[in-house]
């Protein structure tokens, strides 16, 4: 009876539409306008409960919807209610990257059509004069990047005293950023008992996260989608072996010839290898074009409206794209390097396999990926196999793990040795105490000498 009813739970989420959700009805057009019409589970379990006014914390797996599952309830609270506050902002978005921030103030213009509400984002890398003029407008939402919101607020440029609902998302990237001080500095100058916070982490078990979580939410409802390691159905996961560099980039040339994409992204672990990469792609006729961190944000922009438009068909790009790219058109990710952080590699992986669509993940595995490709093994909790191609096969098979050193049978002592100059502790040698005649003769005794008196000097 249990089974059959959490079944029947099941299938009803399954089922339910934005207009189950005790969504206003001016909303309700602005996604029926879009074709938005069924609810994603996160979607479905993440906005009755903000739309209650509850904190909350949320987890879900990278391309589940969570966008629309915290700007669709922070509009309909500001439709809903009076603002706090004539001049300060009723909404604030935060998002560790430019790149995250500006896809988020896309989709949160696109439900602001139709609304007389305004936004504005606020991101590092553009210039803050501008920014300044932008916030004495008195935008009602504003999306930024907690450094950039943080230097606005030490400048008196922006006040947080009337703020309604302030939104993390990926706050577990935010923290691994090092964005802990700033966050707190935004949790101060907002700090009131009315205001909500919703916060989204692509996992819940993460220390930091748990943490910042107590200081910033109240009483907050937790809800886990899934789980970040859970395998992704709609990707499929290909891992090849390269013996070098020369190997590796002739596996890639093998891939882009074999594979039938639409647009393709190539994650690699530095800048200097998106360049040269681009470089060898673009002369062999292939539209390719490089994005990494040293670009200022104006050169960012325009690379990634460029892609999304399709004028290129390769990304090569640095794991500054590895969140908040959300492209239909991307039908492979190809690892060129495998990432440093674990829990990159789904974040990669989930920039293919968006919005029901089918993907492909190839990672491109040498001797120095292999700790890498361990830890993401470890990560998925899957035994990840290899594939090859008959013409291309390598030398290289992996990296066996040590095996402790036996002695006689016996594993060797885990014990460390005594540094070597040290001298170890020995007992002291048993003195010979024997006498003969009175005499100790075992030993040396010492003897006092009785001082000599010099002779006296005749008298005269």
């Amino acid at each position: 009876m249990l089974v059959s009813r959490q079944n029947a739970v099941t299938q009803w989420r399954k089922l339910l539409q934005f207009k189950d959700l005790g969504l206003d009805n001016r909303l309700l057009k602005t996604v029926k306008h879009f074709d938005f019409k069924q609810a994603t589970e996160i979607q479905q379990q993440a906005i009755p409960v903000a739309i209650a006014g509850k904190d909350l914390l949320a987890s879900s797996k990278t391309g589940s919807g969570k966008t629309l599952a915290f700007v669709l309830p922070m509009l309909h609270k500001s439709l809903k209610s009076k603002a706090f506050s004539a001049k300060d902002p009723r909404g604030v978005i935060l998002a560790p990257t430019r790149e995250l921030a500006k896809q988020v103030y896309g989709e949160l213009r696109t439900m602001l059509s139709g609304l007389s509400y305004d936004a504005t984002l606020i991101v590092g890398g553009e210039n803050f004069n501008d920014q300044v003029k932008a916030l004495r407008r008195n935008p009602k939402f504003i999306v930024a990047t907690p450094g950039r919101l943080a230097d606005h607020l030490e400048h008196r440029s922006l006040f947080l005293d009337g703020l309604e609902t302030l939104i993390l998302d990926e706050a577990d990237r935010m923290l691994d950023l090092g964005f802990a001080p700033e966050l707190l500095r935004i949790h101060r100058a907002a700090k009131h008992r009315r205001r909500q916070t919703l916060m989204f982490s692509a996992t819940l078990d993460h220390a930091d996260v748990n943490d910042i979580a107590l200081k910033m939410l109240n009483a907050p409802k937790r809800i886990a989608i899934g789980v970040a390691n859970a395998e992704h159905k709609d990707i499929t996961q290909k891992f090849y072996l390269c013996d070098h560099l020369d190997h590796k980039e002739a596996l890639l040339e093998r891939v882009l010839d074999e594979a039938n994409y639409k647009q393709l992204i190539i994650f690699t672990a530095t800048r200097v290898d998106t360049e040269r990469l681009t470089e060898k792609l673009n002369a062999a006729k292939l539209k390719a074009v490089a994005l990494s961190g040293n670009l200022n944000q104006n050169q960012r922009n325009t690379i990634m409206s460029q892609f999304e438009r399709g004028v290129f068909k390769i990304l090569v790009t640095t794991d500054v794209a590895s969140r908040g790219l959300d492209i239909a058109n991307v039908t492979h990710v190809i690892n060129f390097d495998m990432p440093k952080h674990t829990e990159e590699y789904v974040h990669r992986v989930g920039r293919t396999g968006r919005a029901g669509n089918k993907g492909d993940a190839i990672s491109l595995v040498g001797p120095k990926d292999w700790d890498s490709f361990k830890r993401v093994e470890a990560y998925l909790q899957q035994d990840l196999s290899f594939s090859e191609f008959a013409d291309l096969k390598g030398k290289f098979k992996g990296i066996k793990p040590r095996k402790p050193s036996v002695v006689k049978g016996k594993a060797q002592s885990s014990k460390k040795p005594k540094a070597q100059g040290h001298k170890q502790d020995k007992k002291p040698a048993k003195r010979d105490k024997s006498f003969y005649q009175n005499v100790a003769v075992g030993d040396d005794v010492f003897v006092p000498r009785k001082k000599k008196t010099p002779p006296s000097e005749p008298q005269e």
